[in-house]
């Protein structure tokens, strides 16, 4: 038997009718409330009712024979182009029936003159207002699925392109010279430009990314006051237009605390630096509250911006807080490549007697490394300067000798949305364990450091750049006193080059990250200077294919010691990952890494390694795999690491 319905345009109005006159027929095949209360519906029965007999035989295992048996009523074969093919088999409502039992040919064409106008919706979702659309039921008793087939061929025809984009705007916005820039980059970062096709969902989040924009800055209770897509489906064109309406602009007034009990509501407002009776902005909104967040002394944080205080040039921003405890212990495990399982526990006290600085404390024991040390903190000042101190002590395997060390610094400093600033005094102790191992030394220092962050993102960065320098400059204690400075500087970029093909996602680029560290240290060839102010390199965030400390300056004796002068440079390539033509969390990576340290800048020698490894764009931070192998040691080496930091 052949069933054989054909559509096609441009019969509009006589297939219209006809649909409409058939689907009010065949509403009596939707499922009613009725139905599911135990009620016969004529035509539909559904197979399996817990309180009806089947009338099946048992099998051994005692299951209903029947049952294991049971077939669908029909099967849905879409066949078209790919791009409509698997959204119209996924999204049509005929599959809602498909377990239905004893379906007649009857209530079946019902379904199909249904299921006709359903894929003509979807295909215009699509952007495809003039498909051609045959449906045919065929019957196939042999079949172990279903005893019909519905097949439904499918010509999309042209697709609707963008032909006209008018964006205009209501409200205060539209008339405000410092809206001017605002107003432009709307419009300049509209997603669905003229040209590209059209679909339901490019212009929903079209529109949706625009408002975002609109209500990022200024003007936060902005909305779609009007948005209209008109289809001219003969010549495929579709004439888009939206009005945002912006609301009033909005400054932002003072932070009120909701949550406080045992913290300085005045040390909070100091922390969260919100920036009261400049313009409303989004970004340092959510600035403020990861200040807050990231302080220590609360366990969660929201702010929101109070649109209905009445007051648009002073609106309230309410922090709803939950403070943390005043102490609390925190045991912690883990693992690294580097120096293998690590154990510690850490105390918070986030206000200690007399000073009500907050202090943590940590013991810490790896394989290669146990270390004692606490670090206190003010609550920063109205600037965000503070004043920190702390000390520590430390038994590490560097080189090829055990060093014992202890340090102690205090000062200030000072961490921005980009740029981290500080300044202090430190006192530096070591000794190190070992056959003919290098002398005791002691130093104090006085230290500036400088930290920049401008990637697009500081977690997970695929764009810019950070650069970092440190300055010394102090006295040896041990043996003679002597001066010495020390000046330390990393950078690193990530450049993006190229595209990964994604057919359905717009494109992540693929990346170069390039690496750059150097160091030196001045001083008479007499100076005992501690080797925790002097160099070594290799390891998981240095230069992989080498162990943790491994590359240093090589004595006589073979033995590895902390040297003078440092260099090291690292290229890296980063792909994103495609399956399927689509885009994954996966990247690939091949690096090249070089490190030296040496006594005197003639003697650097640099040791490469090289190697390929994979990233994974977790929710919790990108992981990071690498397989290197070292040339100098001719051995293959698996670095292991969570995390973005610089």
């Amino acid at each position: 038997m052949l069933r054989v319905v054909s559509v096609s345009s441009p019969a509009w109005w006589p297939a219209l009718l006809f649909s409409g006159v058939l689907l009010l027929q065949g509403c009596s095949l939707l499922p009613k409330k009725e139905a599911t209360e135990g009620k016969p519906v004529a035509g539909l029965v559904r197979s399996g009712n817990a309180d009806t007999d089947t009338g099946g035989t048992p099998d051994k295992d005692g299951k209903d024979e029947k049952k294991a048996d049971k077939r669908d009523a029909f099967t849905v074969d879409v066949r078209g182009p790919t791009a409509v093919r698997d959204y119209l088999a996924l999204h049509l409502e005929i599959q809602r029936y498909r377990e239905l039992d004893d379906l007649g040919a009857t209530e079946i064409s019902r379904l199909m003159v249904a299921a006709e106008t359903n894929a003509r919706e979807l295909l215009g979702t699509l952007g495809y207002f003039t498909p051609t659309l045959t449906l045919e039921l065929n019957e196939t008793p042999a079949s172990t699925k279903a005893p019909r087939e519905i097949v439904i061929n499918v010509s999309p025809g042209e697709a609707t392109k963008v032909s006209n984009v008018q964006i205009s705007y209501a409200g205060p916005i539209a008339d405000d010279i410092a809206a001017e820039s605002q107003r432009d980059s709307i419009r300049t970062g509209w997603a669905l430009r003229a040209g590209l096709p059209f679909t339901q969902q490019a212009w929903d989040d079209a529109k949706t990314t625009a408002l975002r924009n609109l209500t990022a800055k200024r003007f936060p209770t902005g909305n779609i006051e009007v948005s209209r897509a008109e289809v001219d489906a003969d010549r495929s064109e579709a004439r888009l237009s939206v009005t945002y309406q912006s609301g009033p602009a909005y400054k932002f007034g003072p932070l009120v605390l909701r949550g406080m009990q045992r913290y300085d509501p005045d040390g909070a407002r100091r922390i969260a630096r919100l920036p009261s009776g400049t313009d409303y902005d989004q970004q340092k909104l959510l600035d403020a509250q990861q200040r807050l967040a990231s302080s220590g002394y609360y366990d969660s944080v929201f702010l929101t911006l109070d649109t209905d205080s009445g007051n648009p040039l002073a609106a309230p921003v309410i922090a709803q807080l939950r403070e943390a405890p005043l102490q609390k212990v925190v045991l912690g495990a883990g693992f690294t490549t580097d120096n293998g399982p690590r154990l510690s526990i850490d105390h918070i006290h986030n206000q200690i007697p007399l000073l009500g600085w907050r202090a943590v404390s940590r013991l810490s024991v790896d394989n290669d490394i146990q270390s004692l040390g606490t670090e206190w903190n003010a609550i920063p000042d109205d600037r965000g300067w503070r004043w920190f101190a702390g000390g520590e002590l430390k038994r590490e395997e560097s080189g090829s000798y055990i060093v014992d060390s202890g340090r102690l610094r205090g000062g200030r400093n000072k961490a921005g949305d980009h740029i981290d600033r500080s300044y202090f005094l430190q006192y530096d102790y070591t000794q190190n364990r070992g056959i003919d191992a290098p002398p005791s030394a002691s130093a104090v220092t006085a230290n500036w450091g400088w930290t920049g962050r401008y990637f697009d993102n500081n977690a997970a960065p695929t764009r810019g750049y950070g650069l970092a320098l440190e300055v010394a400059a102090g006295y040896t204690l041990t043996g003679q006193q002597l001066p010495f400075t020390r000046t330390y500087a990393r950078w690193l970029g990530v450049v993006p080059v190229g595209f990964a093909e994604d057919t359905e996602t717009r494109a992540r680029r693929s990346r170069l990250q390039l690496r750059v560290e150097a160091g030196a240290v001045a001083a008479k060839d007499i100076a005992q200077i501690p080797s925790t102010l002097m160099f070594l390199t290799g390891g998981d965030t240095t230069v992989r294919g080498y162990s943790y400390k491994q590359i240093g300056t090589v004595r006589a004796d073979g033995q590895i010691v902390a040297g003078r002068y440092l260099g090291v440079a690292s290229v890296e390539w980063q792909r994103p990952f495609v399956y399927n033509d689509k885009l994954t969390e996966w990247e690939s990576v091949v690096f090249v890494d070089a490190g030296a340290v040496a006594d005197k800048p003639g003697e650097l020698k640099p040791k490469v390694g090289v190697g390929v490894g994979a990233r994974w764009r977790s929710p919790v931070g990108p992981v990071q795999a690498d397989l290197a192998y070292g040339v100098d040691t001719k051995k293959f080496r698996l670095h292991f690491r969570l995390g973005f930091n610089f």
